[in-house]
């Protein structure tokens, strides 16, 4: 802080916050979650647990008249052993929608992770501070959003101006779910990953509920849409039962319906897409699980192989082609009762061409310049002309 400003510190409360269902109070200050308490005491995951407690799609949004701003937090950085450095989680800031800068918090808590070992570790740090200044003192809506790939407890939000709620924009909200390409992956920050240009360009209000390795059909995550209010839902689904070699295809169809079945309980007219998984090569023809590629890891580099045996497809063993016909055959049969539910082939948003162009750096991940080029597909796809998610003509 310096001399110049006279700080207004302003708790950080349930009514600053977007995109979170939940905020826990903390020792040091409050934590959003992006599952409710009671679902996250259904599993005692601890992947899943890192993943919703990282606030992809989660901002803080407020009016003031503040020429700057501060916003102490105390990250949890991740370090991967044998990996290279991650970089540091961005913060973004958005005045009355526009872009006004980025920054980071240094320091915080280090969890260092043995993808091969299956170890993690966690060792306390302090929190920092990102200040954005400069800020004009005309009365503007305040957007920072957190870092999509990062646990981040708030501590303190200081202004230089009285802060007050925003008021409800009026746009639809979207609610979405899905894997770690839902999540973020490798975008380069938490305005940037695929749903969050999707829905900037849909004009629509995001609530992400992208889990890395989490996008499972759990029961406590369906439950969880169920209970949310939406104007419009969509349930990106396959990759993760892949990886992890969950279920066989008996199992799959069932569990589908189910999680279907469920959301529709809260939200029986609401637009509803079912997307199946983008193009991911060593998937395609050949079950999980999958598994870190060791002779990479030993150069230094984080790339994935498939671990399963093609011809185990046959037995139930789950592809993503088998996912995705599954997924068209599913929806087609409900949508004969059901005219608000639709299917996108996730091909359609990254596929063969699009792989040549911009592989998967890692073989299951996208990276930057392809979160953006999925983003706007989907939003011409599901938020344009004909779309499932297309605005009712006024």
């Amino acid at each position: 802080m310096t001399a110049e400003h006279r700080w207004i510190t302003t708790p950080v409360t349930a009514d600053l916050l977007r995109g979170a269902l939940d905020v826990e109070r903390t020792e040091h200050g409050v934590l959003p979650h992006r599952l409710p308490a009671w679902a996250r005491a259904q599993c005692a995951d601890g992947q899943l647990a890192l993943a919703e407690s990282q606030p992809s799609g989660v901002r803080l949004v407020f009016r003031t008249r503040a020429t700057a701003v501060e916003l102490e937090a105390l990250p949890t950085k991740r370090v991967y052993t044998g990996a290279p450095p991650r970089p540091g989680g961005v913060y973004e800031l958005l005045v009355d929608g526009r872009p006004a800068g980025r920054g980071g918090v240094p320091g915080g808590n280090t969890l260092t992770i043995d993808m091969v070992a299956g170890t993690a570790e966690a060792r306390s740090g302090t929190s920092g501070t990102v200040r954005f200044s400069g800020l004009s003192g005309d009365a503007k809506t305040i957007e920072i959003w957190l870092p999509h790939n990062e646990t981040t407890e708030l501590i303190a939000l200081r202004t230089d101006a009285p802060v007050e709620p925003a008021p409800d924009p009026g746009r639809r909200v979207w609610l979405h779910h899905g894997s770690s390409i839902s999540h973020g992956s490798d975008a380069d920050g938490p305005t940037a990953t695929w749903p969050a240009l999707a829905a900037s360009l849909g004009g629509v209000d995001l609530v992400n509920l992208g889990f890395g390795g989490g996008a499972m059909l759990d029961p406590f995550t369906a439950r969880a849409m169920r209970d949310v209010p939406a104007d419009l839902i969509s349930i990106k689904i396959g990759i993760n039962l892949v990886n992890t070699d969950l279920m066989r295809l008996r199992a799959f169809t069932p569990a589908v319906h189910g999680f279907l079945d469920t959301v529709r309980e809260g939200h029986p007219a609401v637009p509803l897409l079912v997307v199946s998984p983008i193009l991911c090569p060593i998937h395609e023809d050949t079950p999980g699980p999958t598994r870190l590629d060791a002779s990479e890891l030993g150069r230094g580099r984080l790339r994935f192989r498939a671990a399963g045996d093609p011809a185990e497809a046959a037995d139930g063993n789950l592809t993503l082609g088998v996912i995705r016909g599954e997924l068209a055959r599913i929806v087609a049969q409900r949508a004969a009762r059901d005219v608000n539910l639709h299917y996108l082939d996730g091909r359609a948003l990254y596929g063969e061409a699009d792989f040549a162009e911009l592989p998967l750096p890692d073989r299951l991940h996208p990276d930057a310049a392809a979160h953006r080029r999925i983003g706007e597909r989907f939003a011409k796809l599901a938020f344009a002309g004909n779309g499932g998610f297309a605005a009712p003509a006024q």
